[in-house]
């Protein structure tokens, strides 16, 4: 009988996988529950603006297609005339952005030529070219 005995020790198991699962979407629900009771929790001194009059900026658009006429808001200009014409859009702008439309035929070079007048002039310039799918 001594030998039944000894082989049988049973051990109690308590399975708590579950209860971490539990707690956890216990604590997601308290945290949101909260947060939605009083949304002002988080103190912040948020910086007030002089005007409430947002400005849209909108860039000068100069664009090249594949004859190499070049056309600044949709005005044609020559090569010659650029940088006068780009000196003049971008003094009536607070903050000119220059966004360079390309036709991709155009070489490296053209990109260049005209990439060399908005750095003379110290523009900042985005860079944008047309692309046929296929």
């Amino acid at each position: 009988m001594s030998k039944y005995r000894n082989r049988r020790k049973e051990e109690a198991e308590v399975s708590t996988e579950s209860l971490n699962d539990i707690m956890f979407f216990l604590m997601l629900f308290f945290l949101i529950v909260s947060t939605l009771v009083n949304p002002h929790v988080i103190k912040l001194s948020l910086p007030n603006a002089k005007s409430s009059a947002s400005q849209a900026k909108q860039p000068i658009v100069v664009s090249i297609n594949k004859e190499k006429l070049i056309f600044v808001n949709n005005k044609q200009v020559g090569i010659e005339s650029l940088e006068t014409t780009l000196k003049n859009e971008a003094s009536i702008k607070e903050l000119p952005t220059i966004v360079l439309r390309f036709d991709q035929s155009l070489t490296v070079q053209d990109l260049v030529n005209v990439m060399d007048i908005g750095n003379k002039l110290k523009l900042k310039m985005v860079l944008h070219i047309n692309h046929k799918p296929g």
